[in-house]
């Protein structure tokens, strides 16, 4: 396991960690999600505090939970916006994992009278030719 601390200004998807899955051949779904996601954003530097749910069917890695959690503090004080934070979330899950397919959501809270609700889907078998 990686021990070095978070960086807080900026997004390290280096600190995210893989566990082999060990039931390979054996499709499962796993389920992540927190109430606790936060980043800025990049216009105002106000904090958007979102809900986070992940789910995935792994191929032959799992992400551990907890190189996942020191990550997603990383965004803490990074200026993005809402369409960028649930894909860089994902495009860092593939590049890690390789999963056979992956659904990332993140609901914003009210910011001005405005609830944003962002999501963006993966399936490998798609990029199969």
């Amino acid at each position: 396991m990686k021990t070095k601390p978070p960086i807080f200004n900026k997004i390290s998807p280096n600190l995210l960690d893989a566990m082999p899955y060990q039931y390979i051949g054996q499709d499962i779904l796993v389920n992540i999600e927190t109430a606790e996601f936060t980043c800025l954003c990049p216009w105002t530097g106000l904090p958007d505090y979102a809900h986070l749910t992940i789910r995935y069917t792994p191929d032959k890695t799992v992400v551990e939970l907890k190189s996942f959690k020191m990550y997603l503090q990383t965004y803490r004080m990074v200026g993005i916006v809402h369409e960028s934070a649930v894909n860089k979330i994902k495009e860092d899950l593939i590049k890690l994992i390789k999963p056979k397919n992956m659904f990332v959501e993140l609901k914003f809270g009210a910011r001005g009278g405005i609830i944003t609700t962002v999501s963006a889907q993966y399936d490998k078998s798609l990029l199969r030719s």
